[in-house]
C-alpha cells in the first residue's frame, strides 16, 4: 500500500492530442523575450494626481472595512465622492475593491459582491439590476506578449441591464455582455456575449437562450 505521505510521481507524456502538437520541454534558464526594463506606461493616463489616488486608496482601505453589511449608502455615496457613478438602490459590499471610482459607472438595483475587484484601468459600465457576485474579478487592463517591453494594454468593460455575473468570474478587457444574460460561476469571459443567453466555461461560451418565462415573485 502506497504510503499517503509518498508523493506520487508525476506523468509529463502528452495526454491529448492537443498536447501532442507541442515539444514538451521545460526550461527555467532560457533568455526571457521579455526586457522589463523597457516598460514604461508615462503615457498611460490614470484619470487623478497621484496624491488624489492615494487618498482614494487610504479612504477605501478605512472606511469600506468599518461600514456594516447594510451601509451599502455610505459606500455608494463615498464612491460618488471620488468620482464613480452610481445608481440608486445600489447594493456594494464592504470588501468590495474599486481601483480607479471616476472610471466606473454603476446602475439602479445592482449588486456587488464580496471580493469582487474593479480593476478600473479603463471605464467599467454595469447596468440596471445587474448581479455581480462574490470574487468576481473585472480586469480593465493587459499587456501585450509581444513587444519586449510589455506594454500596457486597456480595454471597456460594459455589462447591460439584468445580467447575472455568477461567483468567481473573470471578464477580461473590450468585453461587452449583453442585457439579461446568465455567466456561470469560475467563466472565464475573454470575449463579448450576446444578450439573453446562458453562458459558462473556459473561455466562456454562450450554452443556450435564456428562456422568456420568469416566476414572479409572491
Amino acid at each position: 500500500m502506497r504510503s499517503p505521505l509518498r508523493p506520487r510521481p508525476i506523468d509529463l507524456a502528452p495526454h491529448t492530442e492537443f498536447d501532442a502538437e507541442f515539444e514538451t520541454e521545460f526550461k527555467l534558464d532560457a533568455t526571457p523575450r521579455f526586457d522589463l526594463r523597457s516598460y514604461d506606461q508615462s503615457d498611460f493616463d490614470r484619470g487623478r494626481s497621484g496624491g488624489f489616488i492615494l487618498l482614494w486608496w487610504l479612504v477605501q482601505a478605512i472606511v469600506f472595512p468599518l461600514t456594516l453589511h447594510s451601509m451599502s449608502g455610505v459606500r455608494a455615496e463615498v464612491l460618488r465622492w471620488f468620482g464613480a457613478k452610481i445608481g440608486n438602490g445600489v447594493i456594494i459590499r464592504p470588501t468590495a475593491r474599486f481601483t480607479y471610482p471616476w472610471k466606473i459607472e454603476i446602475g439602479d438595483w445592482s449588486w456587488i459582491g464580496d471580493d469582487v475587484v474593479f480593476y478600473s484601468l479603463d471605464r467599467i459600465v454595469v447596468g440596471d439590476h445587474v448581479v455581480i457576485s462574490q470574487k468576481s474579478y473585472l480586469c480593465t487592463g493587459s499587456h501585450d506578449f509581444r513587444m519586449s517591453s510589455f506594454d500596457l494594454k486597456t480595454g471597456v468593460i460594459q455589462i447591460g441591464n439584468g445580467a447575472w455575473i455568477a461567483a468567481d468570474c473573470f471578464i477580461g478587457p473590450d468585453v461587452t455582455i449583453g442585457s439579461n444574460t446568465v455567466v456561470g460561476t469560475r467563466s472565464t469571459v475573454l470575449k463579448s456575449l450576446a444578450s439573453d443567453k446562458v453562458c459558462w466555461g473556459n473561455p466562456c461560451k454562450a450554452r443556450s437562450d435564456r428562456s422568456d418565462t420568469l416566476i414572479k415573485a409572491g
